[in-house]
């Protein structure tokens, strides 16, 4: 295991389960680091991909808040022996190239049109924006007492053959079907 893979997943965790006592890093450092460890609490089926050779492919969507970030979060790391790579996405066509795709909330107006194009794909879809696990994206991140949680609808998940970690569903607020009855 590579130091920075042991360190993200160190920090996934701390991020999931520990209350914040020291200087937190950026939002979107820490959304970086979320989505490469995605790559480690999913399965996607063999057919998410062109060929055994195909890279696997972290997209963002419409506007890139992360910057070097996730660039950084990927550097040198592999998926299940496919190299990780990151991609900016200008349009609903190349997100159809993608196994985990990020889509900003700046995109609210185009999130039917690129949900529609990843549709019946085994294309992990995340966001942030306002209602997005409730529309079809299977994991939106929201904020929480100063802390980056996720929405996940088990459904969309499934629909579109993958297969989410239970490590990673009890960290999450469920929606859908699947979602916990309250008291």
């Amino acid at each position: 295991m590579s130091v920075l893979r042991a360190f993200s997943l160190a920090l996934f965790t701390v991020l999931l389960l520990a209350p914040s006592r020291a200087a937190a890093p950026r939002e979107y450092q820490v959304k970086a680091v979320f989505l490469y460890n995605f790559s480690r609490f999913v399965e996607w089926p063999d057919t998410a991909f062109a060929d055994p050779k195909s890279p696997f492919v972290v997209g963002v969507f419409g506007f890139d808040p992360f910057g070097p970030d996730l660039d950084e979060a990927v550097r040198g790391e592999s998926v299940r022996g496919r190299p990780l790579v990151v991609r900016r996405v200008r349009n609903a066509a190349e997100a159809a190239d993608c196994q985990i795709l990020f889509i900003h909330h700046s995109e609210r107006d185009r999130l039917s049109e690129v949900l529609a194009a990843v549709d019946k794909r085994s294309i992990l879809t995340v966001s942030d924006m306002d209602g997005a696990a409730n529309l079809g994206v299977m994991i939106r991140f929201f904020t929480q007492s100063g802390r980056i949680r996720m929405r996940i609808n088990p459904d969309a998940a499934r629909a579109a053959q993958l297969t989410i970690s239970s490590n990673l569903l009890r960290s999450a607020e469920i929606v859908g079907s699947a979602a916990r009855e309250g008291p």
